[in-house]
């Protein structure tokens, strides 16, 4: 029978950026001019917002929060390491990176060889470990593995898509790309198999967005919108029969949820200014009480009303701790107001 270590945190983009341009976002946002005046006033701030942006734009505020998320990263990464799993799987969204136009898949398990990833290949600014536009990124494949674990599932009656190839093989979309580089943030090798698991998070809007934020729309210029993404219950249904192929098989499997969780320019509720916080809190509480309940209820449509779309990542992660019986060991929830997203990391034993 397999062992599995279940682990949750955060891919968010703006930690490989220098401390400076942390709140890249907020900025962008605030030059939208579909949002009234009054609310881009700092003074209609949260005290706690307007503290933390400063008179410096949130440069020093940044340092100290990439400094617990640094934390959690070493702490997951140490439980990684302690456990030597023989694979690493990972779900993660896909913002019209790899899927695009020709397919949208709810769910996708990619069993893949080894890959050669560049990931400043298309950047334009220098990243926070200095490292060159040609940097390779080396990443240890498990296409046996991906391929036992996809025939399991979709013999415990899960239609789940499968791919053996990305669209670049130079590029994975970033979910999977952030995951590994903030494991690794010491940069001393990352030395297990993976296996991306895609998750459709962004639904309606994966196509219509093309994964990028957006300003505010007009009432008289309606997005053209997409089909819904998986629901809530459906990821934890997912999540729950990966837990049962893996428990099932004969490796150590570590399972990652990778996502922030509740996103400002998503949120607008608060005009894309800051996150959902309240809302991040209460299924915060509920997974450290393992009050499943909670998590069971959501929907779609209040998931996305508190930029909570990629917490679906989340949901597959809780649906196969709970299949597991696993506990939480050890939790934190780094909130913000300025950098775009309340971070969860978390280990399951």
């Amino acid at each position: 029978m397999g062992e599995v270590l279940a682990l949750g945190m955060t891919h968010y983009p703006a930690l490989v950026n220098p401390d400076e341009r942390m709140a890249g976002i907020l900025r962008w946002v605030l030059e939208d001019e579909a949002i009234p005046a009054e609310h881009k006033d700092p003074a209609a701030w949260p005290a706690a917002m307007r503290e933390e942006y400063g008179d410096d734009g949130g440069t020093a505020s940044a340092a100290v929060h990439r400094e617990r998320c640094l934390a959690a990263f070493r702490r997951l990464r140490s439980e990684l390491d302690e456990f030597r799993p023989d694979v690493v799987v990972i779900w993660g969204d896909d913002q019209y990176e790899n899927f695009r136009e020709e397919i949208i898949p709810p769910f996708c398990l990619f069993a893949l060889d080894d890959l050669k990833l560049r990931p400043w290949q298309h950047s334009r600014a220098a990243n926070v470990w200095g490292e060159p536009a040609d940097e390779v990124l080396p990443v240890r494949g498990a296409k046996d593995m991906a391929k036992h674990f996809a025939s399991a599932m979709l013999a415990d009656g899960v239609d789940l898509a499968y791919s053996y190839r990305l669209r670049d093989e130079t590029i994975a979309p970033h979910a999977f790309l952030n995951t590994l580089l903030f494991l690794d943030y010491d940069r001393t090798g990352f030395p297990y198999p993976v296996i991306p698991f895609q998750v459709n998070c962004y639904g309606s809007y994966v196509i219509a967005r093309h994964g990028e934020p957006t300003r505010f729309g007009h009432a008289d210029a309606p997005e053209d919108l997409d089909p819904p993404g998986p629901t809530p219950q459906r990821a934890m249904e997912v999540g729950a029969a990966f837990a049962r192929a893996a428990a099932a098989s004969p490796w150590r499997v570590a399972v990652i949820g990778s996502s922030s969780w509740s996103h400002a320019f998503l949120h607008d509720k608060a005009w894309r200014l800051y996150p959902d916080i309240a809302s991040d809190e209460e299924y915060y509480r509920a997974m450290v009480e393992q009050d499943y309940a909670v998590w069971e209820a959501a929907t779609p449509e209040g998931l996305a009303a508190s930029g909570q779309q990629e917490m679906l990542n989340w949901f597959c992660l809780l649906g196969a701790v709970k299949e597991l019986g696993a506990a939480p060991t050890w939790t934190e929830l780094v909130t913000t107001r300025v950098f775009n997203s309340s971070k969860c990391f978390a280990i399951f034993r």
